[in-house]
């Protein structure tokens, strides 16, 4: 590296995103900002950034190597895949819970299975109600009806996570709980969530899946409310292609949800954190972590850090990179610093301007795209429907059930900001080069759409 290299970044870092990038521009280097010159775009015929496209693919699986080998070949050789007492399932839920800062972490088949225990452990069921986001993954919804409570939606706000001010009008003395969904690595505003949940006296339920190990004011995401659950899913940080975890400080909480995780017992599996417990069984499922699964994530939570680290830094670099551009607009974020950092998102302002850039940045060889991962599920037809797997199903028996209404005049603001956010895509092992590439890509098309 040049020592004129090793100073830029120095001062950079010293700077901070917005300061460097105001203080170099104008000043003749490749990120001179104003000073660009307006290039003829790929998508136009002009030459593209890249002439290979540039994407990132699961990050879990990029960093596979020895030792998630060897976890898997303990597994194999003990011929005992099944949970036991000191086996890697309860080895990866103790590193996992000590990872995060939290009491108690409980190993599962899935995020989705991992929101029924919660639920569970919440106590939620008909006649209650449950805030969530119109923006989010199918499960959240799902889970709560199969509790036979009633889902409400809320708008969000421009962190594409549920908007805190938009809550409390939806809060009814039926309300139960509010579900924070941390959404594309980016964490919602939790104390603004907090106040008001602790206001009404409801809890908050964190949805971490697609935020695993995302912080919010030096927390982890999935510490900081009642209950939070995790997804190790192919898509999520890290992965054993499927699984999924619960986490709470709370000892009630964490054995109802255990019991419910293992057909209402904890005399098998349980570790020694409750001797016997203190609760009663209960009606429950199975959705106990095999040995091959925790052995899997017990190697990737080794990786979790130098993950997130790898994303934040290339995110970090590319977010100084376009901090000058005139009336840039980046989405919003709970905390700049914990957010993983998996795309740099741009308000564009309209739908139409949106997909323009969208389809500018792929021509230049960079992968790019809207907000993704989730869908609006209050526009889905069987959401729209209340379609549920028998008619008489409690979620929407009740007067309070029957008179919610659904579609897309719940969430007219939602809509709006989902049509006109443009993602470019981050990877963790993304080299100088291409986080460069990156930068350049962005600056040229948004540069060349101010013209027009």
């Amino acid at each position: 590296m040049t020592e004129q290299k090793t100073n830029r970044r120095e001062f950079l870092e010293t700077m901070g995103a917005v300061g460097a990038a105001s203080a170099l521009l104008g000043s003749g280097t490749a990120w001179g900002g104003l000073a660009d010159q307006p290039e003829r775009l790929a998508i136009d015929g002009g030459t593209p950034v890249r002439t290979s496209g540039l994407g990132s693919g699961p990050y879990g699986t990029q960093f596979y190597d020895e030792v998630e080998e060897q976890e898997l070949l303990d597994v194999l050789r003990s011929r005992s895949p099944f949970r036991r007492a000191g086996g890697k399932v309860s080895l990866f839920e103790k590193e996992y819970a000590a990872h995060l800062g939290v009491k108690y972490a409980i190993g599962v088949t899935s995020g989705t299975t991992a929101l029924y225990a919660a639920m569970a452990a919440l106590e939620i069921g008909p006649g209650d109600e449950v805030i969530l986001p119109a923006w989010n993954w199918y499960a959240d919804y799902d889970a709560i009806v199969l509790c036979g409570a009633l889902p409400v939606f809320a708008e969000i706000d421009d962190s594409f996570g549920i908007d805190p001010a938009d809550i409390e009008r939806h809060i009814t003395p039926r309300t139960k709980a509010i579900i924070a969904a941390h959404l594309e690595g980016c964490p919602c505003d939790m104390d603004a969530i907090l106040e008001i949940a602790r206001k009404h006296k409801v809890r908050v339920l964190e949805d971490c899946a697609q935020c695993a190990g995302g912080k919010y004011k030096g927390k982890y995401v999935g510490t900081i409310g009642d209950i939070g659950i995790n997804s190790f899913q192919l898509s999520k940080t890290i992965t054993s292609g499927e699984g999924g975890a619960v986490t709470t400080n709370d000892p009630e909480l964490y054995e109802r949800a255990f019991r419910f995780h293992d057909v209402g017992t904890i005399s098998r599996t349980y570790n020694d954190s409750f001797a016997k417990g203190v609760l009663a069984g209960f009606a429950s499922c199975n959705f106990r972590m095999n040995e091959f699964t925790g052995a899997v994530l017990r190697g990737q939570l080794k990786k979790l850090e130098t993950i997130c680290g790898a994303l934040r830094a290339n995110a970090r670099k590319v977010r100084t990179g376009i901090a000058d551009l005139p009336d840039l607009k980046l989405r919003k974020s709970g905390d700049i610093e914990g957010d993983l950092g998996m795309r740099i998102f741009l308000d564009l302002g309209s739908r139409e301007r949106r997909d323009h850039f969208l389809r500018a940045i792929r021509a230049e060889g960079i992968s790019a795209a809207g907000p993704g991962g989730s869908a609006i599920l209050p526009t889905d037809s069987r959401v729209a429907n209340k379609v549920t797997i028998h008619p008489d199903w409690p979620s929407f028996r009740s007067p309070e059930g029957q008179a919610i209404q659904y579609g897309a005049e719940c969430c007219p603001r939602t809509i709006d900001i989902l049509s006109r956010h443009g993602g470019v895509t981050i990877g963790p092992k993304y080299t100088e080069q291409d986080v460069a590439d990156v930068t350049r890509a962005i600056r040229k098309v948004y540069l060349a759409m101010r013209l027009t």
